[in-house]
């Protein structure tokens, strides 16, 4: 495993769309574990193949529960609604509010190709749509309503504390 160099918010392959994944070999293998020592090295929950220079449809998250490997996502199906905070590998030092939904179901290949259905809610949701509007060029500030600025998130920490 090795890591990988990040692709940050001001480089045009950020924008691209993704090829879906035809081959399921050791090549595919090496990606998936070199996104994730990435993922996990930064203190992300999620990482997108394009982050790391890469145009196929692969995504790695880890939002607590476990790794999961996602090549070849679809969103089947969402649910609700959610408003909550959302920071990126790729746009270091920013932070915004994103509308995202509730529950996902998704469905996507494993590192072998088999077929998986995942029904996901609250972070894990987030998490699934954010990484997946990587792989068709969007990213979370495209679609924030607000952005958070770090005096804000002083402000609230004091306000827990008190």
């Amino acid at each position: 495993m090795a890591l990988r160099k990040m692709v940050y918010i001001e480089d045009e392959l950020l924008r691209k769309k993704s090829r879906p994944v035809e081959k399921f070999d050791e090549k595919l293998h090496k990606l998936l574990d070199d996104m994730a020592e990435t993922m996990y090295h930064t203190n992300g929950v999620g990482l997108a193949a394009p982050q790391v220079a890469v145009l196929r449809r692969v995504v790695v998250m880890d939002c607590g529960d476990g790794l999961i490997e996602m090549i070849n996502p679809e969103i089947l199906e969402t649910e609700g609604e959610q408003d909550g905070p959302e920071g990126c590998l790729s746009v270091p030092g920013r932070r915004g509010m994103v509308k995202r939904p509730m529950v996902v179901r998704a469905r996507f290949q494993d590192r072998n190709g088999e077929w998986y259905e995942i029904e996901a809610d609250e972070l894990l949701a987030r998490c699934i749509m954010h990484e997946t509007d990587h792989l068709d060029g969007v990213l979370y500030v495209d679609k924030m309503y607000r952005e958070i600025f770090s005096d804000e998130e002083l402000e609230e920490e004091e306000g827990e504390e008190a």
